[in-house]
């Protein structure tokens, strides 16, 4: 299943009676877990809108909103950029042209 055990590792740090609000799926295991702590699992997803990118670029404008870069690319090196995923690094690799 997509999303690894972010949602796990998730739980040590929330109280009980919290909430945990994932993009990606919560194993079932991971819900009995979080439900034996009264903690809600709920499961968000956004569809990118041009109102909403407006917005984002305008905080970022602002220096309300940095993106964290983990290493950037040359559009070429696509490739090497999508595997340098698979490191699970701390931001996001970014292609530039």
């Amino acid at each position: 299943m997509p999303g690894g055990d972010h949602a796990d590792q998730s739980l040590a740090v929330l109280r009980d009676g919290g909430v945990l609000v994932s993009l990606l799926n919560v194993h079932d295991a991971t819900r009995a877990k979080a439900g034996a702590h009264g903690i809600r699992v709920e499961r968000m997803s956004g569809v990118p809108d041009r109102d909403g990118l407006v917005e984002l670029a305008s905080l970022v404008d602002a220096s309300k909103l940095s993106p964290h870069v983990a290493k950037t690319f040359p559009l070429e090196q696509a490739g090497a950029a999508h595997a340098f995923l698979a490191t699970r690094p701390i931001g996001k690799p970014v292609l530039t042209v």
